[in-house]
């Protein structure tokens, strides 16, 4: 009996646990439950009633386990996600590897691929380097009319817009009319100088042959020598003649006229460009601005503010250089032709305009315009000849000491020797733009260079300034900077190396300090 009482009391009160077990599994099945696990973490689970009931208990937990949000990447990467990732990365560098040594193998191909889109987007090219040059003229424009047109209450966006018009408008005119000056310069001074050596040249040529003849007629030692001279001259002449220039002749004919389609091409897209030079000019603030938020898109933010850095320092050496050298060789063709007026030289305008169009090109420009001219004079008037080569030196010598000193000053900041390099690989890598553009482009690496070494220098405390690096001063194995004995204050290297190292940074420290007072 007492048996069979505890078995029913034992029933009820399982009965009783079980309903109240389903019923807070129903509640807590939609919210938020705190599970204790073995090591003591609580751990909240937005599901976990459902995470601990069966399907043998309720189907309703069954669905509310499978209706609850889904979630990934909590237990960290699977291992087959981590060799997946290890694999691509492999993957990725062989197929680069592979695709550098296609690259080397077609590298003919590659560069004929990349000068034919050159040759498609050479108008655009074009337009960005007269963009360039005209957006001084349009800022100076906006400058002046901006603050003009909001005197008279006029409204930003309309005073903007035709600020802007005016602006390029008269940029395009003075671009296009110094062409059309230079065009009307040269053009009727070539035919001239090119007449007169057409009708001169034969008259001249017969005076030396009768001055040649003359001198062979004189039975001595110089006669025999000129006759000789002559006889051989002659000869290779004449085979260069039969040998060369007639079978060549096919030759030179495809070459002048593929030389008159290129140099079409070559004024088809310089129009073409004048025209996105326009568009650019108009746009350049819009364009400036996407380029930038391009920039800090795709770049780290230190990265990006690096890249624009050198984006503004690049913009103040070639701007700086290009126009600064503009104006020069301006100055310097007008000085050329009053000079060669007073003179009363042959080819006054000519020359004048050769001479200051090489100028532009740094150090071997001036020579190249000078010997070029010079041959020019010399088939007229042997004596002005020398006379202008006399002037010329003296006009570079302005030029190089007097005159390019106060209009581009330290624009680039390298010395001759760097200068003689970047016009030489310039030169030989892209001609004429190479040579005038290899300078300020030389300029702008030699700036990163310096910055990356003075920036490493600087975080080692090591002085930055070359005048510093003498001889005999050097650094201790500690990374202290020991001067040269020369310098104000400074010891000998035997004290300096008996010298404790506290000491000796100390006494560096305080040297430096007297040579920044002095400075």
């Amino acid at each position: 009996m007492t048996y069979c009482l505890s078995k029913s009391i034992i029933e009820k009160q399982l009965t009783k646990a079980m309903t109240l077990c389903k019923e807070s599994d129903i509640l807590t099945s939609d919210n938020e439950t705190t599970i204790t696990t073995p090591d003591n973490r609580i751990v909240n689970d937005e599901n976990a009633a459902g995470d601990n009931t069966t399907e043998n208990e309720s189907g309703g937990n069954s669905d509310a386990y499978y209706n609850r949000d889904l979630q990934f990447g909590k237990s960290g990467p699977s291992r087959i996600r981590q060799y997946f990732t290890r694999g691509f990365t492999y993957f990725l560098v062989l197929a680069a590897g592979i695709a550098f040594y296609y690259a080397l193998q077609k590298l003919p191909n590659v560069s004929d691929a990349f000068s034919k889109v050159y040759q498609v987007l050479k108008p655009v090219v074009y337009g960005f380097v007269i963009a360039y040059l005209l957006t001084p003229i349009v800022n100076r424009a906006d400058k002046i009319l901006l603050p003009a047109f909001a005197k008279r209450n006029m409204k930003d966006k309309t005073a903007k817009k035709l600020s802007r018009i005016i602006g390029v408008v008269a940029a395009l005119l003075l671009f296009i009319a110094l062409i059309v000056a230079l065009c009307n310069l040269l053009i009727p001074e070539l035919y001239k100088s090119i007449r007169n050596l057409v009708v001169t040249l034969p008259d001249q040529l017969d005076d030396w042959v009768d001055k040649i003849n003359e001198m062979q007629n004189n039975e001595t030692t110089i006669g025999a020598l000129i006759t000789t001279i002559v006889n051989e001259g002659t000869e290779t002449f004449m085979s260069w003649l039969r040998n060369d220039v007639l079978a060549e002749t096919n030759k030179l004919m495809t070459n002048l006229t593929s030389g008159i389609i290129s140099f079409i091409n070559e004024i088809t897209s310089f129009l073409i460009g004048i025209f996105v030079s326009v568009y650019l000019l108009f746009g350049k603030e819009r364009f400036a601005m996407q380029a930038k938020k391009t920039i800090y898109a795709v770049f780290k933010p230190r990265n990006a503010n690096n890249i624009l850095h050198i984006t503004n320092k690049s913009h103040q050496i070639f701007g700086g250089f290009i126009f600064g050298k503009v104006i020069d060789s301006i100055i310097i063709g007008i000085l050329c032709f009053i000079g060669l007026s007073i003179l009363r030289m042959p080819y006054t305008i000519l020359v004048s305009v050769v001479v200051g169009v090489t100028n532009v090109i740094p150090f071997f420009g001036p020579y190249f315009g000078a010997i070029s001219s010079a041959i020019l004079i010399l088939l007229v008037d042997p004596v002005k000849a020398i006379y202008f080569i006399i002037f010329i030196i003296l006009l570079q010598q302005f030029d190089g000491s007097i005159l390019g000193p106060k209009i581009l000053g330290d624009s680039t900041g390298l010395s001759a020797f760097w200068v003689i390099v970047a016009i030489l690989l310039g030169g030989g890598l892209f001609g004429f733009p190479g040579m005038v553009l290899g300078v300020p482009a030389f300029a702008v690496f030699y700036y990163l260079a310096e910055t990356f070494i003075n920036g490493k220098l600087a975080k080692r405390h090591l002085p930055v300034d070359s005048s510093y690096y003498r001889p005999k001063s050097f650094v201790t194995d500690e990374g202290s900077y020991v001067p040269d004995d020369r310098m104000p204050g400074a010891r000998s290297s035997e004290e300096n190396v008996k010298e404790p190292v506290n000491k000796r940074e100390s006494r560096v420290k305080s040297i430096l300090k007297s040579l920044k007072k002095k400075k």
